[in-house]
């Protein structure tokens, strides 16, 4: 059902046509959204049917905006700290896709 849905939806959305979508990628993207939203890992845990709390931990080690934040936290060791800065051109192709 998943492979008929996401073949219609790749005529029309130019960016899936290169994606791997599977019922586990949509269970991980679920999982990633309520994580973001602020849900609990213990209420995630339980919609996801996960045994442990911690089996969930694997979608916390895979949410790169809190990376990001833990990494600005930071400070390197040589070098100046600074984030990279997209000119124009990269971010109106981005806001393409």
């Amino acid at each position: 059902m998943v492979a008929r849905h996401v073949a219609k939806a790749r005529d029309t959305c130019c960016s899936l046509r290169k994606k791997r979508v599977s019922p586990h990628v949509l269970r991980h993207a679920a999982a990633m959204e309520l994580l973001q939203a602020g849900v609990d890992r213990a209420v995630i845990a339980l919609w996801l049917g996960h045994e442990s709390v911690e089996t969930t931990q694997i979608y916390l080690d895979a949410d790169l905006a809190l990376k990001e934040q833990v990494l600005a936290k930071t400070k390197p060791i040589k070098g100046k700290a600074g984030r990279h800065r997209p000119d124009d051109d990269l971010l109106a192709f981005l806001k393409g896709l």
